[in-house]
């Protein structure tokens, strides 16, 4: 895929596009699917116009998502550093219909930035920038009221559903190979399992595409970021106010509480 139309480049009515989405990341709200002369019609202008959104609101960026591309989609998002919470304490979320909805993931977190140059990244000099790998939440939520209405195109401008990341534990960095884990929620109610297969079978390799992706697009990896590269187990629903335990197979577990952050309506 050719690199994205830059967001300076963006025309009238995506850049009010822009402006709406990031108003909503703002307010914690979501709205109606975009007038259809503002939505993106392939992922060039999507890309051009998530990078647009994080531009107006201006946050540090704390780390990424991102998933392996096909010939029609890119799977790649900004997580902002202030949504981006620690394990074992209460955790705000902006709920989806009274719910928190979580995604059971690796993420990556670097102890060495890879800054844009040149030359490709190889595998090795990014293994070796890794600091150290957790067990993680991805936070979901989308900016669209109803998103089952919008293309794919629109949600990768909203950022596909990150609303945040929970880090937890770190776990041996060989573990970060785990093709299989099986995932276990456990509340007060009966633990759901699932058998839990990472979407790209090897957790690393978005990874690398990721790195390639950003340093083709002018966008270094800074020391301190985390990258997360896909659920084992989905997108499923928890319980808010309730202590939650998720399972990592033989990795270990993360506690966790979520609470109201309030504001979508």
């Amino acid at each position: 895929m050719s690199l994205p139309t830059p967001p300076t480049l963006l025309p009238p009515a995506l850049l009010d596009a822009a402006a709406e989405l990031a108003q909503r990341r703002r307010d914690g709200r979501r709205g109606e699917r975009l007038a259809e002369e503002q939505r993106p019609q392939n992922c060039r202008q999507a890309w051009a116009l998530q990078q647009r959104v994080s531009g107006l609101l201006n946050w540090p960026i704390g780390g990424w998502k991102c998933a392996l591309p096909n010939a029609e989609q890119i799977v790649v998002a900004p997580i902002y550093r202030h949504s981006i919470h620690q394990h074992g304490e209460p955790c705000p979320v902006w709920p989806i219909d009274t719910k928190a909805r979580i995604e059971p993931e690796l993420a990556f977190v670097f102890a060495a930035a890879l800054p844009c140059r040149p030359q490709p990244y190889n595998p090795a000099e990014i293994d070796a920038a890794i600091g150290s790998v957790h067990l993680a939440l991805e936070l979901i939520g989308s900016r669209y009221q109803c998103p089952e209405q919008a293309s794919f195109a629109e949600h990768l401008a909203d950022g596909l559903f990150n609303q945040g990341l929970l880090l937890g534990p770190a776990i041996p960095m060989e573990a970060a190979d785990a093709a299989h884990l099986q995932i276990e929620i456990s509340d007060a109610a009966t633990p759901r399992v699932w058998s839990g297969v990472h979407p790209a079978g090897q957790p690393r390799a978005p990874l690398y595409w990721l790195l390639e992706f950003l340093r083709a697009a002018g966008i270094g990896l800074q020391r301190g970021q985390c990258v997360i590269t896909g659920s084992y187990a989905g997108s499923p629903d928890v319980a808010l106010d309730t202590p939650l335990t998720i399972r990592f197979g033989e990795l270990g577990s993360l506690a966790v509480r979520f609470t109201d952050a309030s504001g979508f309506e």
